[in-house]
C-alpha cells in the first residue's frame, strides 16, 4: 500500500483547496510535521506523525487597496484613483499586482497573483486577481465571452441628450497610444450603454455598463459624444479637475465563481468626492 504523503494529508484536510494553493501553503511555512516546518510535498506522512496548519501571517496591505473579497482561489479589491494595476517602465514596483503578491507573502520573484483584468491608473474601482493559473484562465474566460458584469460611475461635462442610450463603435490605438473610433472592420468593436442618473448646470453622473472591455473605451465615446469625463486630460479639455482627479469608478463587478459556479457580485459606494460636486 503507497505511503501518503503532506500533499495527500493536505488535500483531506483541505478539499476545496486547489494543489496551488496547498503548495503555497507549504512555501509559508504555515505547516509543520512533528513540530517542524516542512516544504516538501511529497514528504511520507507516516502513523504518528503530528501534523500542524497554522493560519497566514497577515501582512499588511497598501492602503491604495482594500480587500472587498477573498478565498483560496479569488482576491477582489477595491482600486484607489493614481495606482497602477500591472508594472509598467516608469513603475515597475508601487502597483496593485505587486502590493497584493507582498500581502500573500510571496518572496521577490515569486508570483502569488494572477492579473485577470485592468483598470486604467486613474480609475478608481473593483478589480479581481486569481490566486492561481486555473482560476485565472476560467476568469479570462468569462471576459473574453463577455460573461462578465460590469458598472461604472462617471461625471461628464455637460448633459447628454438622450438620457440613456448606447455608444457602438470599433476602436484602435494611434501612433501616439491615443485610442479613438475607426471604421468598421479597422479596430475592436466596443459597446457602451449610458444611463444618467443625476444632471446640473455644468455636470452629470452616468452609470455605464461595458458589452466590451476595450482599452479606455469609456473615456473614448464620452469624449467622442462631446461629453467627456471630468478630469480626462487625454480625452478632454486640459483644465483642472474640481474633484482633483479623473471622475471614473467601476462601481460593480459580478461573475459566476470559477470553482464553486456561484454567483457574485460586488459593489461599492459612490465615491465621496463625486458626490459632494456640485453638478
Amino acid at each position: 500500500m503507497a505511503r501518503s504523503t503532506l500533499l495527500d494529508l493536505l488535500q483531506q484536510r483541505f478539499p476545496d483547496s486547489s494543489k496551488t494553493t496547498l503548495r503555497q501553503m507549504l512555501q509559508s511555512d504555515r505547516v509543520r510535521v512533528n513540530g517542524a516546518a516542512e516544504r516538501r510535498a511529497n514528504r511520507p506522512i507516516a502513523e504518528g506523525d503530528v501534523v500542524e496548519v497554522g493560519a497566514r501571517t497577515a501582512r499588511p496591505l497598501d492602503p491604495r487597496l482594500r480587500i472587498v473579497f477573498e478565498d483560496s482561489d479569488l482576491i477582489v479589491v477595491e482600486k484607489s484613483e493614481g495606482l497602477l494595476t500591472v508594472a509598467s517602465p516608469e513603475v515597475p514596483h508601487e502597483h496593485a499586482e505587486a502590493f497584493l503578491n507582498e500581502y500573500l507573502g510571496a518572496r521577490p520573484g515569486e508570483v502569488r497573483v494572477h492579473v485577470v483584468h485592468r483598470l486604467d491608473r486613474d480609475t478608481s474601482g473593483l478589480l479581481v486577481f486569481a490566486k492561481n493559473s486555473w482560476s485565472r484562465d476560467r476568469l479570462q474566460e468569462l471576459f473574453a465571452a463577455h460573461d462578465i458584469e460590469r458598472m461604472y460611475l462617471a461625471v461628464v461635462h455637460g448633459s447628454i441628450a438622450p438620457p440613456s442610450g448606447t455608444f457602438h463603435s470599433f476602436l484602435a490605438e494611434d501612433r501616439d497610444l491615443r485610442v479613438r473610433s475607426v471604421p468598421d472592420g479597422a479596430g475592436k468593436e466596443a459597446v457602451t450603454h449610458y444611463r444618467t442618473i443625476a444632471a446640473g448646470q455644468r455636470y452629470s453622473m452616468l452609470e455605464l455598463t461595458l458589452e466590451t472591455g476595450r482599452r479606455n473605451q469609456i473615456r473614448v465615446h464620452l469624449a467622442e459624444a462631446g461629453h467627456p469625463v471630468v478630469g480626462d486630460t487625454m480625452y478632454g479639455p486640459p483644465e483642472t479637475s474640481p474633484l482633483r482627479r479623473l471622475a471614473l469608478h467601476a462601481k460593480l463587478l459580478g461573475f459566476v465563481h470559477p470553482r464553486t459556479g456561484r454567483k457574485m457580485q460586488f459593489i461599492t459606494e459612490v465615491p465621496a468626492p463625486f458626490r459632494d460636486l456640485q453638478l
